[in-house]
């Protein structure tokens, strides 16, 4: 059970802030004025863009003060994570200022995975990133857009050397993180990380305790955030393209169809798995990320929150394929225990499927990742359904539609 791994100092720091808490000493402004004119002083920059991010905001911003229940730590990181976010979108729209052409740039058929968390998507997005045709965004370049990178320094970009050690930070606080989902600084990163900063993306809900947000969120047209992700993409590709893009996130099932009203030659790769085991994996790492940064909240309730959140993600995506808004010809459908047991199998069926050639020296690499990045390589992801007040019939119930259209196999659900 993955729920005590903070670190000894981010326990000592939270600990130092309830006490000022206690005391009515609040060290770390979440003012919306405050992280606007932070933003501005990083850069010497004015225009954020349109403004269609200051609403879910303001909204994000009322949740982290009155729902989240953050934590010292909790506080100082949404403030350097929203500040950064708000820098992006300031050096971006200057990027495109000085560089108009970047409006220009074509996103063609790009790649989504899409489908349930820990489905073995992580895998297969880097598995896919090792084509050296394959245009994957890197950690680095998300987190730092700007300027836009070029293709001759892309694997030396000074950038790459930040953002590791930016990422350290994350090792601080949950050390054992990395056992649960790889990040490095030259690995592809989720497009939530992209679509965070038009403020409309579940990472935020994923991260910190906002209901309130994620409840707005589920309700609202995710075009914007999707018009947001173009836009980036096309700052990562003008000096740096690739024959194809490669992305992911499990959240796109949310918005398949903002998804395909932005990208409509998209093509889909959508993982599978049994519900039963996914749901306590999710909930785990749902309680990893919120321990880092809000006070202790009861494990049942992240068991509750996830398997809502998915009952709905996954029935809209089951809407969209029986309906024939996603149809068989653009989706290939990889289920987690073939892709398991033979990587390379599922590989070469997602490029028959596609028609793109997979070349020797493409495959040479990622074989190559699969022998270095081995299964557990990090440690084992320890969890069960009884640590989040899970019950294997209730699930199987709920999700007996999704099993039975996409043929999903039963797994031994895990216990203590």
């Amino acid at each position: 059970m993955a729920l005590n791994i903070l670190s000894a100092g981010i326990r000592a720091a939270n600990g130092l802030g309830s006490l000022l808490d206690r005391a009515g000493v609040r060290l770390v402004s979440l003012e919306e004025g405050d992280l606007l004119d932070a933003a501005r002083r990083a850069t010497g920059l004015d225009d954020f863009g349109d403004d269609d991010f200051r609403e879910p905001l303001r909204r994000l911003l009322f949740c982290l003060e009155h729902e989240a229940d953050l934590t010292l730590v909790g506080r100082i990181a949404a403030r350097r994570d929203l500040v950064g976010l708000l820098i992006t979108r300031l050096r971006i729209e200057a990027d495109r200022k000085t560089h108009p052409e970047i409006a220009a740039e074509r996103i063609v058929a790009p790649i989504f995975i899409v489908g349930l968390p820990r489905t073995g998507s992580t895998l297969l997005h880097h598995l896919l990133a090792q084509d050296p045709d394959t245009r994957a965004a890197q950690a680095w370049e998300i987190m730092y857009p700007s300027p836009p990178p070029e293709r001759a320094s892309y694997a030396t970009d000074p950038r790459i050397a930040r953002a590791r050690k930016q990422l350290q930070w994350l090792d601080w606080m949950a050390p054992d993180f990395k056992a649960i989902h790889p990040v490095g600084a030259q690995l592809p990163l989720e497009c939530i990380a992209i679509m965070s900063a038009s403020f409309r993306a579940t990472r935020f809900q994923t991260t910190y305790n906002v209901p309130m947000y994620e409840a707005w969120l589920n309700r609202q047209d995710m075009r914007p955030s999707y018009a947001f992700h173009r836009r980036f993409l096309q700052q990562l590709q003008w000096r740096a393209p690739g024959a194809r893009w490669v992305l992911k996130a499990p959240s796109h099932v949310f918005s398949l169809d903002a998804l395909l009203d932005t990208y409509p030659d998209a093509r889909l790769v959508q993982t599978h798995r049994d519900p039963v085991t996914v749901m306590a994996s999710v909930a785990s790492l749902s309680s990893v990320l919120h321990q880092a940064f809000s006070r202790r909240r009861e494990p049942t309730r992240f068991g509750q929150e996830v398997t809502s959140r998915w009952t709905e993600g996954l029935d809209r995506s089951l809407e969209l394929r029986r309906s024939g808004r996603v149809s068989s010809e653009r989706t290939v459908d990889v289920r987690y225990h073939e892709l398991s047991r033979d990587p390379m199998a599922a590989v070469r069926g997602i490029y028959a499927h596609f028609a793109m050639p997979l070349t020797a020296a493409a495959e040479q690499r990622m074989r190559a990742f699969l022998a270095e990045n081995y299964q557990n390589k990090h440690g084992r992801h320890h969890y069960a359904l009884d640590d989040f007040g899970l019950d294997a019939q209730d699930l199987a119930c709920r999700f007996k539609a999704y099993c039975d259209y996409f043929g999903v196999v039963p797994e031994a659900p895990a216990r203590r």
